[in-house]
């Protein structure tokens, strides 16, 4: 795992927290809409957090975030069905992706593979079980085939792809900013006690 500190370990929190309740509202990106940041935010707070009580507390956020957006502002509950339990997993496999990378970060270029590589496979796995899950078991579709899900997966993975990709692009930039940041503060600290 990288070193955060607590306090730093709370601030990334509290955004991602926030980065998911402000974007779930749509799962597409409009011009009043941010794309979703939720396979984003799952994959940073396994990076970031290492408590695991994390994980539950923004799955929960995920749930009352959509609850919210459906009682109160009318956006449809297509979603919600038998399948949508699934989430935990689906979301999981981003956590662990975050977690795995996490051991194997350096702040280095040779790290950007195993990140891409994290990414793509956690998504991927993200996508088969949510996607794959409310086709077969949210009750919505009459008749179900392999052919069909790989159709629908080929249809939908993509936007989904672009929506992780703007978000994990803007936290690799604010990574590297406050990793430079922190390390010219180190620095000029220990010139001035020098």
């Amino acid at each position: 795992m990288i070193p955060v500190r607590p306090r730093s370990a709370l601030a990334i929190g509290l955004t991602l927290a926030l980065l998911l309740a402000a974007t779930r509202s749509h799962h597409f990106a409009t011009a009043l809409h941010l794309p979703d940041a939720s396979w984003a935010v799952f994959f940073l707070a396994g990076f970031y957090l290492r408590p695991v009580w994390m994980f539950p507390a923004l799955v929960a956020l995920a749930g009352v975030s959509d609850y919210v957006t459906i009682a109160w502002f009318g956006v449809s509950d297509f979603c919600v069905s038998p399948a949508y339990g699934l989430l935990l997993p689906a979301y999981g496999a981003l956590w662990l992706a975050g977690r795995w990378y996490a051991g194997r970060h350096r702040f280095a270029l040779s790290t950007l593979i195993p990140l891409a590589g994290s990414v793509v496979i956690g998504a991927a796995v993200c996508e088969i079980i949510s996607s794959g899950g409310f086709y077969f078991f949210s009750g919505r579709f009459v008749e179900t085939s392999l052919l069909e899900l790989g159709l629908r997966l080929a249809k939908y993975f993509p936007s989904s792809m672009v929506s992780l990709a703007l978000w994990m692009g803007i936290a690799i930039v604010a990574h590297i900013v406050f990793t430079l940041a922190g390390s010219n503060f180190i620095r000029t600290r220990h010139q001035r006690a020098g």
